[in-house]
Parts: structure tokens; sequence; C-alpha cells
């Protein structure tokens, strides 16, 4: 018997049993699409860290010394305490850092987290939940900021500590409308600031404005705020590949800086934005070990339900079997006939899985600031599943239809 012809009997049992075959279908269309949507979701959320929110907090090109690593959520009890025990990075540090860099292109140094929120009131008017940053003027160049009103801060503003501020083009726009901002005076933790400058705009990140803040010389933002214990030195090289060697050289400075003998650990963290996306990808690794877990079940569930509709079909189609057997159908005839229907069955399950996994991958894009971002190899793995269920569960009742006797299922009702 060729393959067209088993294949197209394997469809036509399909198309005349649409209904039962759906909700057979049922548990592999709703596992391979979860897989797919999952999947599609964490990629997206993989890939919009790396290529937006990294670069956005730590810069292109760019690296922190930092007195605590990114990945502190991970750390236990003693680590924690350990980290804390870390001296503040200095205007010291930075100077040394400075020193082992004559390359770079720029050195910055910025507050450090947890970052303060602050009204800013102008006139009648008042936006509440401000980040407010304290940076000296190289920061701005680290972050790539470009400027649509007005001029950066200054070494003089920070030398002289003067009460000025840069502010993001959403607080510009809410709170000026028409009106220029530069000149004006605005209020920022009860103290007047005059507005010097105004960013252009970055846009937003899952629904969180980079364009909402207030920069101020760090200088005026230690008056106001005091020295954060996690002041952060930002360093961005003039190419990507002179980040390693600028991360070691930093690294040596710092350790000359901070005395430490060759045996003792840093007590300091250089990090780039891989860090941040190792941490996240750390993350999202919890979500792909339970993925499986909840797949093999729905599988599993689907491949049994295959199985016994399998079983029923032979049973209904016993006196079929007979005949086929009586005009010259082999026993193997007779069983790649019915595991072909299985896997056919579970086959176009996995694809109407990868459809349904898709489409809400999609829906959930568009509806949400989460991404999506579908990959091949989970759209494979999905087929590849709906095929691999319908031989694992179809055998048994392929081998038992390929048994019958034929004069036994010749009599058979």
């Amino acid at each position: 018997m060729r393959f067209i012809d088993v294949l197209s009997t394997a469809l036509g049992q399909i198309r005349a049993n649409k209904l039962r075959s759906f909700f057979t279908l049922l548990g592999v269309i709703v596992s391979v699409g979860f897989l797919v949507a999952v999947v599609a979701i964490i990629q997206g959320m993989n890939a919009y860290v790396k290529e937006n929110i990294a670069d956005a907090m730590i810069g292109t090109n760019s690296f922190q010394v930092r007195r605590t690593p990114i990945q502190i959520g991970f750390f236990d009890d003693e680590m924690w305490k350990r980290v804390a025990r870390r001296p503040k990075i200095s205007d010291a540090d930075a100077d040394a850092v400075r020193g082992a860099l004559p390359d770079a292109a720029e050195i910055a140094l910025t507050s450090g987290w947890p970052t303060p929120q602050a009204d800013i009131v102008w006139r009648d008017r008042t936006i509440a939940d401000v980040l407010v940053f304290g940076v000296t003027p190289p920061y701005q160049r680290v972050q790539d900021y470009r400027f649509e009103r007005g001029v950066p801060l200054s070494d003089i503003d920070v030398a002289q500590r003067r009460a000025v501020v840069v502010i993001g083009h959403d607080i510009a726009d809410k709170l000026f409308e028409s009106v220029d901002p530069i000149g004006q005076e605005v209020r920022i933790g009860g103290q007047k600031f005059t507005v010097t400058g105004v960013t252009a705009t970055k846009g937003k990140v899952l629904g969180q404005s980079f364009d909402a803040f207030a920069m101020m010389p760090i200088t005026r933002y230690e008056m106001l705020y005091g020295r954060r214990l996690t002041t952060t030195i930002s360093v961005k090289m003039r190419d990507a590949a002179d980040v390693p060697s600028g991360m070691q050289r930093a690294e040596e400075a710092m350790r000359l800086a901070h005395r430490l003998r060759p045996t003792q650990e840093n007590n300091f963290s250089v990090e780039t934005a891989d860090a941040l996306v190792a941490f996240w990808k750390s993350l999202t690794a919890v979500l792909f070990s339970v993925i499986p877990a909840v797949v093999a079940i729905g599988v599993v569930v689907g491949g049994i339900v295959i199985m016994n509709i399998m079983l029923m079909a032979v049973g209904e189609r016993t006196r079929e079997i007979g005949i086929r057997k009586a005009v010259g159908a082999r026993a193997r005839d007779i069983e790649r006939q019915f595991l072909t229907e299985a896997i056919t069955l579970s086959l176009l399950g996995g694809i109407l899985g990868v459809a349904l996994g898709w489409g809400f991958a999609e829906l959930v894009a568009a509806v949400s600031p989460l991404p999506a971002r579908i990959t091949w190899w989970s759209v494979a793995l999905a087929v590849t599943l709906g095929a691999t269920v319908g031989v694992a569960f179809g055998v048994y009742p392929a081998r038992r239809a390929a048994r019958l006797d034929p004069i036994t299922a010749l009599r058979a009702e």
C-alpha cells in the first residue's frame, strides 16, 4: 500500500469525524500552544532586555564600577553581609579609574540605587514621584543623551554646587506644555532649581518611560539627599572591543586604590550590560524549568486521549480490518495505516497548537508592554512533539489492529 494512499485514508478518517478529532487533539493543542506562547514571550523579553533595558541603564560600550553587583538578588545572607561591608565608591576611586583609563571616552560618577523620587513643582503645577539623579557631566554622554533644548550640566555646575537641573522630555512636556522650560524655576524637595536643559525623548521600555527624570549636579544632589551608599562609576569606552581591557585595568586600579592584597577578593564589582542580561536570564531560567513539566502533563493527557480514541476506532472498524486482510493486506500494512492516522492526528494538533500559541503571543505583544519573539526552534520542537505523541501513543492501537484475526474480524457487526 502506497504511503500517499495511507495518508489519504488517515485524512479521510479525520474529516469524517471532525468534532471527535478536535476534542481528541485539545490536550495536544493547548500544551503546544502554551509552549510556543510562553517561549515567545520569554525570548522576546530576553531580547528586549539585551537590546533596550541593559544599554539604556548602563550605556553602549560601557561598564560600571559598583559597590554592589547587579545579581545581588541571588546572594545568600552571608554574602549579602560581605557586600554590606564593602566601602562606598568615592571621588578618589573615580580618579584612580580615570588615571588607569586615559583612552576612555567618558568616566562619570552617578548616584546609586535606590533612586529617590520627588515632586517637581512649577507655579501651580506638580508632577509627583519623579526619579532624581545626581551625576557628573560625563554621565550625560555615557548614556548618549541628546538635548532637545538648553545645555547639559557642566563641570562648573558640579564644582560650584549650582542649583540647576536637566529634565527629561516627558517632564518638560507635562509641566510646561507650550512654555519654554529653559530658565524656569522649579521646586524639588522644597528647594529651587533652574532648568538648564531638556533631553530628547528615549521612549518607553515595558511601559516605563526613560524620559521622566531630573538630573542635577552630584554635589548639589548630595546636599539634598546625602551621599548614597551605592554611588557608581560609569565608564564609556570608544569601541566595544576596548571594554574587556578597560574593565581589567579598572579592576587593577580599584584594587590598588582599596589597598587589597593579592589574596584578598575584590570589595567592589565591575559590571557590563551583560551582567544585567545574565541576571534576567537566570530569572527566566526558572520559568524554563517549569515549562517542560506543564507541557509534559498536557501532552501525556493528550496522548492518552489519542490512544483511547484510536482503540475505539479499532473496535469500530474491526470489519474493515477483516476485509482489508481478506483482500491481501498484511499485518504491517494495517499497523502502518493506524499508526499513520495517530501521527497525522497528533501532528495536526501540533500545527494547530503552534498557530494558537503564535496568535496568543502576538495578541499579548499588541495589548500589553510585554514583547514576544517567535523562535523557529520552539516551533520545530512543538511540531516534533506533536508527531512524537502520535508515535508513542499510536503504536499500541496500531499493533492491536494488526493482530486481529481476519476470520473473527469479518464476523464482527
